[in-house]
């Protein structure tokens, strides 16, 4: 709710920034239809007044003049502005004969990384996919994390029961290929990770980071152990080896719950630290040290996140980032890795709890690669052949959404050339990117001001249990379209219905639908009960999940429950409380044990042990993330934009001597396919010897997009150098870390 303060119409909105995982609370001081002022706000339950610079791009996210606000349809190769209904009419013209000639299939989906801060996107997309019927669906999660999410539904029975250090209770944090400075959590959301970092360690906590660069959070911890890149499954192993070697394993409370120790310890027989030091470039005795130190800690977790997630062994480093957590006996306890409990739309919350289904995988396989589904999924990097190929199920259409993969994806010139053969291309986007310039209609969204929001994912990674939702701050334009609208009025295209299908209707059809699915006889009830006092559109759907959730009233049968009205008149959020032991009620697994010995993973193993065999590469490349640029759009905004060159190649000082680079030259940066980049020299010796650091997103100079800011420091796109065809076997993961790269100075 918009507070007045005074006659000159200035009043203060509250705000949960949509820009990162972070989800801090903001104060927005708000003056004749113009935001004045952006800071933390101090009274929010979970971010406590922490602001980092995005927050206060949020303003020029609203305000950028490069923003799209009409649908544009593409007429001789140049875009034009249209209405809503031209822009549908066409989308129905040019996509259901492609659908009805050559199957549901022949269309696929990419769903990019603000398709999870928007709740109208992140609840709604999932309607036209199902809508749609196709096995063609894409997103930035095998580009990120899709590890992670694997390893941790085959050991906890759901994607997203993904367990996250409790910091404000830890005693010793293990940080390996994360940056939650920069990040402030991923996979794990943890609003100013640096003053709860400085809490921990001024109580005495110890955090060592594992890393090959000396990160932001490596300057605020205890240690920092430099790691050749995509080596963490050797440092692990040997840690897992030195647990049983020396009778350090402690299952403690989970004990009865845990099936597979005895597996694990046979799998890790060969693995002694010694015998992994080499290729991993970490001491034995450092090792074991570590190890000791995780087993002795009263209160401790190990933490993993994108360096161990983009590497050929994603999915085994994550696996057994959890494997140590749980033979320490630090799994699910206080101030050890936690699950927390979301007010809503957390599967691991619903059903029967201490038991599931399960995940299953490979449920179907690419066409061309023959690469298994994953969630749900295909890997990113399958997408170009399957437009490429021809052939029964050869894709022709494409949907993109929030998504901008010829700058995140590897080998995107491949991708950009393989766009341009397709026969129809929609863009759900807020930007004329790179992407999406190839599209031939685009549909806008609003500004993340002019609608309401409410964390759909992250209150299920968050370090803190809470509930915060907040209103539009301003009133869309007239005659605009929010996503969930634009993607309801889609599904009824697909669906048969026509470009012109009643979307409120349709909304009703499929929210009661979905209803009688998951609340059976009790479903008409429910949703005359929400319809009387919410919204159509995700407000209802909200409202229906936050009742109906763990700490819901219940639709009156525990009056001091959540609903969204209680929400509503709470602008600092509701606190839930720290994060409680969930085992067994978490588990989702059909045994209701954790599976620490999934045979998918088991079966992997070999893989590693071929790889100690593999020579060490003379130089590899690492991406990394910065606070201001997170995602290839954040350089459009001038308040994240504006200071020194971001975009620069991080050599070590020796490298730097041997290679004859000099700090602030530039220099040519070769993969293995022959491509390169140019980037600028800065000497540090923050890297490890032997690694090379460019950061992710950049590459603004291609002709067509619509970025006038980011177009004056176009930067160089690391993805250009990536080979496509790498991936992690089991998650599809693509490979973006520890790639054999060349430097050579230009004249």
């Amino acid at each position: 709710m918009n507070q007045p303060l005074d006659e000159n119409n200035e009043t203060i909105a509250h705000r949960v920034c949509p820009l990162c995982e972070a989800c801090c609370g903001l104060e927005l001081r708000v003056s004749n239809g113009k935001v004045t002022s952006i800071r933390g706000h101090e009274a929010d339950v979970f971010s406590r007044g922490y602001l980092c610079p995005k927050g206060v791009a949020l303003k020029d996210l609203h305000e950028d003049p490069d923003r799209l606000r009409t649908p544009l349809i593409k007429r001789d190769g140049r875009f034009v502005a249209a209405s809503w209904d031209e822009a549908f009419d066409e989308i129905e013209r040019r996509l259901m004969p492609l659908l009805n000639e050559h199957g549901r299939d022949a269309a696929a989906v990419v769903l990019g990384n603000p398709t999870v801060h928007k709740m109208g996107v992140g609840l709604y997309g999932p309607r036209f996919l199902k809508a749609l019927g196709s096995k063609q669906v894409y997103s930035a999660s095998t580009l990120d994390q899709m590890p992670k999410q694997l390893s941790s539904g085959l050991m906890f029975g759901h994607w997203l029961s993904i367990p996250v250090p409790d910091i404000e209770r830890c005693d010793f944090l293990l940080v390996l290929g994360a940056n939650p400075v920069a990040s402030n959590g991923s996979l794990w959301t943890v609003p100013d990770f640096r003053g709860k970092a400085k809490q921990m360690r001024a109580r005495g906590g110890r955090i060592v980071v594992v890393d090959p660069r000396r990160t932001e959070t490596a300057e605020v911890a205890d240690r920092h152990l430099f790691i050749r890149p995509g080596s963490d499954v050797f440092l692990l192993l040997g840690m897992v080896h030195t647990l049983f070697d020396e009778g350090l394993v402690k299952l403690g409370r989970l004990a009865p719950h845990v099936a597979g120790v005895e597996e694990v310890q046979q799998a890790v027989v060969g693995y002694t630290p010694e015998r992994m030091a080499a290729r991993c470039g970490i001491d034995a005795q450092e090792m074991r040290e570590l190890a000791r130190a995780l087993a002795g800690a009263e209160r401790a977790a190990v933490y993993g996140r994108l360096g161990t997630c983009t590497q050929e062994f994603g999915s085994l480093s994550s696996w057994l980032v959890d494997v140590l957590n749980v033979l320490t006996g630090h799994l699910d306890e206080p101030g050890g890795a936690m699950f927390p409990k979301a007010a809503a739309f957390a599967v691991n919350t619903a059903g029967r709890p201490g038991s599931g289904r399960g995940v299953i995988t490979g449920r179907h396989k690419s066409r061309v690669s023959g690469a298994p589904e994953v969630f749900g999924e295909f890997p990113t990097t399958c997408l170009a052949e399957e437009i490429e190929t021809p052939g029964p199920g050869q894709v022709k259409a494409l949907v993109t959404i929030g998504s901008n993969p010829v700058l995140s994806a590897p080998n995107g010139p491949r991708l950009a050339a393989a766009l341009d053969q397709l026969d129809f291309m929609l863009s759900v986007d807020i930007y004329l990117n790179e992407t999406t310039r190839h599209a031939d209609v685009i549909l806008p969204g609003l500004s993340a001001l002019e609608e309401a929001h409410y964390d759909v994912a992250f209150p299920q990674l968050s370090y803190r249990n809470h509930a915060r939702y907040s209103p539009a701050v301003f009133a869309p334009p007239a005659g605009a379209w929010p996503e969930w609208r634009a993607l309801t009025r889609l599904t009824g295209i697909v669906m048969g219905l026509g470009a012109r299908a009643d979307v409120d209707a349709l909304d009703d059809q499929l929210t009661l639908e979905q209803l009688r699915r998951s609340a059976g006889e009790h479903a008409e009830a429910m949703f005359e009960a929400v319809s009387a006092v919410a919204s159509r559109g995700p407000e209802r759907l909200l409202d229906l999940a936050l009742r109906s959730g763990p700490y819901g009233d219940g639709f009156g049968a525990r009056p001091d429950g959540l609903s969204l009205a209680k929400l509503k008149q709470a602008p600092d959020g509701i606190d839930l409380g720290p994060l409680a032991p969930r085992i067994p009620e978490v588990l989702r697994t059909p045994s209701g044990r954790i599976e620490l010995a999934p045979p998918s993973l088991l079966a992997d193993l070999p893989r590693v042990a071929a790889d100690l065999e593999r020579p060490v590469p003379d130089l590899v490349i690492v991406g990394r993330r910065q606070v201001r640029s997170n995602n290839s759009w954040m350089h459009n905004l001038p308040t994240l934009a504006k200071g020194p060159v971001r975009c620069t190649v991080l050599v070590h000082p020796h490298d730097a001597q041997r290679l004859g680079l000099r700090d602030g030259a530039t220099a040519r940066i070769a993969g293995r396919s022959g491509r390169s980049v140019e980037a600028p020299v800065q000497v540090s010796d923050e890297m490890m010897p032997g690694v090379v650091s460019l950061p992710h997103g950049w590459g603004h100079d291609l002709p067509g997009s619509q970025l006038s800011v980011a177009a004056l420091r176009p930067g160089a796109n690391l993805n250009a150098l990536l080979d496509d065809g790498v991936r992690d076997p089991l998650s599809g993961n693509a490979v973006l870390g520890g790639v054999p790269v060349t430097l050579s100075a230009l004249a």
